[in-house]
């Protein structure tokens, strides 16, 4: 415990999470791989690349946001039938950058590039996202967050920013766990941040030359006043007088992931029945929003009990409280039973409630996911049992708001899919990603004093400062620069691949000078490095 608590004192700070593209040619950096949707707000996601221009050259770099809800295995996916609903995507273009327009006067400013987004698919499962009509969205430009700001400024001036805004009907990640023998990528709906490099955003994505990031949307509920469930059951016999009442209440309406649900059990027995025991269980019911709109259920805790049974005819009052705590580790077995969508070096939980804000766009979800508790009175072989649901919400707690740039330190986790024996340096790659970071710096530091004539104030990157969304913030003049309360931390999370990357160095060959031969006339000046390309 000591030692694990000494690791997170030593590691508090901003996290941002990094990945690099199998040619190390662009590197995505990101605030954070969990975005909480609070009903009000959806937190934005937002992050850099580091791009080299010397690869990219008359292409561009661009950046998507895809989710999709995926109802069948992969391996099923045959004569073009694709079992896979995409549900939302934004697009947006990194490199060339966006700058401030000069009448400003500000000096080179650079901006979050516009982005356009889509939501919903009327049309059958494919590829393609449909286009609706009042779902499609568009941001303008938009001025770099503190994080983004911090990170250009240890990058340098290759570092290009982006942000996107998911909506308040986008589907949040569901993964429908697999069966013990199933591999593949399981069912449910999941996010995925893709970078790449192409000549059009809609140009096929080459692997050696993109970042994909798995992302995940999650729910939490705030906290507002909520009836106290309760439900009242009066069962009459046939063929016998009198009645059995059953009232059952929960303690409250909202529940958090690992609390303990405490169900209030009351029994008026006025037949001449006997109550032999009781079974409560707590139901997840999920439901696939398709054209069969399916549902399912699955017990995630439950018990059988006879004690302080049997309840006699004619006693009243019987009165008990049960405990229930629905959870994960008690269910790893069950096959189709839905998760919050899970990450590879991260553990999960069960689904959290979806929340539906707006009945008319429900398909756009994917799948629902609802909670209830059961309560049985079991009387016996002849008669029927007595039973009653309750609904209750299932969500996250209100997280820490620590992911916004106001720490002192930077805490980067490495994601790259290269063996670990290669981060001591030998591979080209890995020295080339190093090459590009230092002339991105030196050409930050050489590019400051031509920029010293803008007038700026001193507290206008400080990290103890607040974000004010109508400041343009100056990158090009503290890009590289020394700060020695803003250090960077490298965690590895290298994750073994057995792959040759000789192919991919060839391929990189043949790419540069395929582009050479391209290359605008301009390209050689000095500032061609961070000026936007014409268009071809």
């Amino acid at each position: 415990m000591d030692d694990s608590g000494n690791n997170l004192h030593k590691k508090q700070g901003t996290r941002v999470f990094k990945k690099s593209s199998p040619n190390g040619k662009i590197t995505t950096y990101l605030c954070k791989r969990d975005f909480i949707d609070s009903l009000a707000d959806v937190d934005p996601i937002e992050g850099v690349v580091l791009v080299d221009p010397e690869y990219v050259k008359g292409r561009k770099v661009f950046t998507h946001v895809l989710s999709a809800f995926r109802y069948g295995r992969e391996d099923l996916d045959v004569l073009g039938l694709t079992f896979r609903k995409d549900l939302y995507l934004a697009s947006a273009q990194v490199y060339p950058p966006v700058y401030a327009s000069e009448s400003d006067n500000c000096g080179r400013v650079l901006l979050n590039p516009a982005s356009t987004a889509v939501c919903g698919n009327s049309k059958p499962p494919g590829p393609e996202v449909s286009e609706g009509t009042d779902d499609n969205l568009h941001s303008g430009t938009l001025p770099l967050t503190r994080l983004q700001e911090r990170l250009i400024k240890k990058l340098g001036s290759n570092a290009f920013p982006f942000y996107f805004k998911l909506p308040a009907d986008a589907p949040a990640s569901v993964t429908l766990q697999p069966g013990p023998n199933e591999n593949g990528k399981p069912c449910g709906v999941d996010y995925e941040l893709r970078t790449y490099v192409a000549e059009t955003s809609d140009d096929k994505l080459q692997k050696r030359n993109a970042v994909r990031l798995a992302i995940r949307k999650l729910t939490y509920a705030p906290e507002e006043p909520a009836p106290q469930p309760s439900a009242v059951v009066l069962k009459e016999f046939i063929m016998s007088p009198g009645t059995l009442r059953l009232e059952v209440s929960l303690n409250k309406e909202k529940y958090y992931h690992g609390e303990s649900i405490d169900i209030n059990v009351l029994v008026d027995n006025n037949s001449n029945k006997t109550v032999k025991k009781i079974k409560l269980s707590v139901r997840q019911y999920t439901q696939l929003c398709l054209h069969n709109n399916n549902r399912y259920n699955c017990v995630v805790d439950e018990l059988e009990t006879d004690e302080s049974f049997p309840i006699l005819p004619s006693q009243t009052g019987w009165c008990k409280v049960y405990k229930l705590r629905p959870l994960l580790a008690n269910n790893r077995h069950k096959r189709g039973l839905a998760l919050d969508g899970k990450l590879k070096h991260e553990d999960t939980n069960l689904a959290s409630s979806t929340i539906i804000c707006n009945p008319n766009h429900k398909e756009n979800l994917g799948m629902t996911v609802q909670y209830r508790v059961k309560v049985r009175l079991v009387l016996g072989f002849v008669s029927s049992d007595v039973s009653v649901e309750l609904p209750f919400t299932l969500t996250h707690p209100k997280p820490d708001s620590d992911v916004n740039g106001t720490s002192s330190k930077l805490i980067i986790d490495d994601d790259n899919d290269i063996l670990h024996s290669l981060l001591s340096g030998s591979d080209d790659r890995l020295k080339h990603n190093r090459h590009i970071l230092q002339q991105s710096q030196l050409h930050s530091n050489e590019q400051s004093s031509s920029d010293r004539n803008v007038n700026i104030t001193d507290d206008l990157i400080k990290l103890d400062d607040g974000i004010n969304d109508n400041k343009a913030y100056l990158v090009s003049s503290y890009g590289g620069g020394v700060d020695d309360d803003d250090d960077l931390i490298f965690e590895d999370f290298a994750r073994l691949r057995l792959k040759s990357y000789e192919s991919d160095k060839r391929m990189d060959i043949a790419d540069s000078s395929t582009a050479d031969s391209t290359m605008a006339t301009n390209v050689n000046t000095p500032n061609a490095v961070i000026s936007p390309s014409s268009p071809s």
